[in-house]
């Protein structure tokens, strides 16, 4: 009797792993499920008859029967019923999928179901809320370029124009037709720095590198500009702080937040550079005593072409593309950038970078 009771058991085995096996080709998740339901209800069924027959005599089959088909059914319905609801899940993900992929940025999936499915269907709904994002973002960087590239070339258009008329000498025009070709110029350059931020193949030098002369350099830098605008600027930085960073890059991003600074800094205002440290990384502050910023304009001013409030209205001639770029190189470096207001009025940007070991 043992003997026969081992032999069952590793038959029922043996068939469920085949039939397990054969489950797993069938295409969809719902048959899955189906041919999973309909192999938990017959497989001990038969084991149950098969047992009865063996241990009872033929009158107590029917009864062995009849209890096992009714315990059996029941199983098939609820296995049924529980499979259902995971189907439909599946369906209403794939038509969000379908939707999404022929090009509707509105679809999303709804977050409904077990679990598991409702966190898939929040991780599709959060990618394609991203997409929309990316694609609004593609669509305005087109629209800003565009612009940005037809002013100075309708500029330049002009003014040959009026020259090849004779209604004007060439020297009149050169110091014009030289800003505009140098404005040309910087956008495209800023354009193609921020398509290799993007792409991620930015190749950064990274060394020690010590704040004190990097920032008083770039303090000089800004200084006749500052004092033509009656701003006053300074650095307060101790010696003995440094950076693991690319001197020139940081020094980019110092500049267009110094020139930043100075445009939106009324007269007789005051701009100061801080900076500070820990093991982990170094923090660079600058401060200004502007009109401070909207909780718009302090989430918003490091994208790129917004000039939502004017502070990124590109005074100087820019395209608004300065503060992007600096977020993307302060994030090459591995650090973070952000702007807020100060309490006692005025801006406060700041940026960190790796300390130096």
């Amino acid at each position: 009797m043992i003997d026969l009771a081992v032999l069952v058991a590793l038959s029922t085995l043996a068939v469920g792993l085949v039939v397990a096996v054969l489950l797993r080709q069938l295409p969809t998740v719902r048959l899955q499920l189906a041919g999973l339901a309909v192999l938990a209800v017959v497989l001990p069924l038969s084991v149950v008859l098969l047992s009865g027959w063996v241990m009872f005599h033929m009158g107590d089959d029917v009864k062995i029967l009849a209890v096992t088909a009714a315990s059996a059914s029941t199983a098939l319905v609820v296995a049924l019923l529980v499979a259902r609801p995971i189907g439909q899940g599946i369906d209403r993900l794939g038509e969000a999928s379908r939707a999404l992929a022929a090009g509707d940025l509105g679809a999303r999936a709804p977050e409904q179901g077990p679990a598991e499915l409702a966190e898939l269907a929040r991780s599709f709904n959060e990618m394609a809320t991203n997409l929309s994002t990316l694609f609004d973002a593609r669509r305005e960087l087109v629209a800003w370029a565009s612009h940005d590239l037809r002013t100075p070339i309708a500029s330049l258009q002009a003014m040959l124009e009026a020259v090849e008329d004779g209604l004007a000498a060439p020297e009149t025009y050169l110091p014009a037709m030289s800003d505009q070709v140098r404005r040309l110029a910087r956008l495209v350059e800023d354009l193609f720095e921020l398509a290799r931020i993007d792409a991620g193949v930015l190749t950064l030098e990274l060394q020690k590198a010590e704040l004190v002369g990097l920032i008083e350099t770039c303090v000089r830098g800004l200084g006749a500009e500052a004092r033509a605008r009656h701003v006053t600027v300074e650095a307060r930085v101790t010696d003995g702080i440094a950076a693991h960073c690319a001197p020139e890059q940081v020094e980019r991003v110092l500049y267009n937040l110094l020139a930043n600074a100075v445009r939106h800094t009324p007269p007789d205002g005051s701009i100061a550079v801080l900076a500070s440290s820990d093991p982990a990384e170094v923090r660079i502050v600058v401060e200004d005593t502007g009109a401070g910023l909207t909780p718009e304009a302090a989430s918003r001013m490091f994208e790129r072409f917004w000039r939502g409030d004017g502070a990124r209205s590109g005074g100087d001639g820019g395209a608004g593309l300065g503060l992007a770029i600096a977020r993307g190189l302060v994030e090459a470096h591995g650090g973070r950038i952000w702007a807020e207001c100060r309490p006692e009025g005025g801006t406060r940007v700041s940026f960190t970078l790796p300390a130096a070991a």
